[in-house]
């Protein structure tokens, strides 16, 4: 009786046992369950929409996102003008892009859907003449390019730098604009250096000051927009095409090589004269969209690191600022490079296109004992 009553305890004890163990398996794993809804539900970094978003082109300038203490979300950002005409419906729509409120809501027919705007009709077909960002910079670029040029030369015209010593900001500008001269143009171009200056230093200019603009917080990368460098290697190919003599087509299309061969080089040299602006399109775009999306990714990590866990993104932070910083200062460096890498290769490209004459053989070394 008292083994039957002890196997009896036993089976008692060990269905207790099964049953509490069964019940907080069940409850883990009910418990484990919600959290996962909840951060399913919670929206997660998406670093491709932040990199993205800032070397695209946009309709405003956004600087910062932040959730105040309801978890409500508010944009820190510039709208611009969107001028749009509706080819279907004959009618012109002017208005600000904040009537879109981020993409939540559309107006007058139409809605932003990422960087795009799009009409909610579908098949609908519009011309859009907004002023986005990279518009808006340029003109920005071209307004201070402009300023500062007449207010230079107005103090020269007053002789202020030739019969005195240069003040203010011309003793920053003139030994740029010296060694565009000494180092661009008569190197590469000789005795004609002087009819080319105008156009290798408003380039470089306005490829500078873009440059330096692109690096403000919330600004665009107008320099690292593939149809600004497209229209500037355009503008230097079609300089370059007017600057070309029939020594330079004579080269082209009679090589002086060998019968054999010259059907091939031939073939090369035509080609040559369409890859020269493409080079200086494709260098100047990747490099300056190159250093933007490096400096977004660095800053990217930190909240990548953080969704994994907290301790993991503050600590990554220190080091992912820090390697910020140094790249930031690189590409200060980097956008007064590009700015006379494009201006040296356009007069490279210039000289090129006037050579092979017995009046330019000695040019480059004419240049150089000047």
């Amino acid at each position: 009786m008292d083994g039957k009553s002890l196997k009896s305890l036993l089976v008692a004890v060990f269905s207790l046992c099964l049953t509490f163990f069964a019940h907080s398996v069940a409850a883990q794993g009910h418990g484990d369950h919600v959290p996962e809804k909840k951060e399913a539900e919670k929206p997660k970094f998406d670093a491709n929409e932040v990199i993205f978003g800032h070397v695209l082109d946009n309709y405003e300038f956004h600087f910062l996102t932040y959730e105040d203490k309801a978890g409500e979300e508010h944009h820190v950002s510039i709208p611009l003008p969107v001028i749009l005409y509706s080819k279907d419906r004959k009618k012109l729509s002017v208005f600000s892009s904040s009537r879109f409120h981020h993409g939540h809501e559309a107006y007058d027919g139409y809605k932003k859907v990422g960087n795009k705007i799009v009409p909610v009709q579908a098949g609908e077909k519009f011309y859009d003449i907004s002023l986005t960002r990279n518009v808006v910079q340029m003109i920005v670029a071209l307004i201070l390019l402009v300023w500062i040029m007449i207010a230079i030369a107005k103090k020269y015209s007053k002789g202020h730098g030739v019969t005195t010593a240069p003040s203010g900001f011309q003793n920053a500008v003139e030994p740029v604009i010296t060694f565009v001269r000494d180092e661009v143009a008569k190197p590469n171009l000789g005795t004609r250096y002087g009819k080319y200056m105008p156009y290798l230093l408003t380039v470089f200019f306005f490829i500078l000051i873009n440059n330096l603009l692109g690096l403000i917080p919330g600004s665009a990368n107008v320099v690292g927009n593939i149809a600004f460098t497209f229209v500037l290697g355009i503008v230097s190919f079609v300089v370059i095409l007017f600057s070309s003599n029939k020594h330079f087509w004579a080269h082209t299309f009679n090589p002086p090589v060998p019968v054999g061969v010259k059907p091939i080089l031939v073939l090369v040299e035509f080609l040559s004269i369409f890859t020269k602006p493409f080079a200086l399109i494709i260098r100047l775009f990747a490099n300056m969209l190159a250093g933007h999306i490096i400096i977004i990714c660095l800053i990217s990590l930190i909240f990548i690191f953080g969704g994994l866990s907290k301790v993991a993104g503050w600590g990554f932070a220190p080091l992912s600022v820090a390697f910020t910083v140094f790249i930031y200062f690189i590409e200060i460096l980097v956008a007064f490079l590009q700015a006379y890498i494009f201006a040296n290769l356009t007069a490279v490209f210039i000289g090129q296109s006037f050579e092979g004459s017995h009046d330019d053989v000695d040019h480059h070394q004419e240049a150089v004992n000047v």
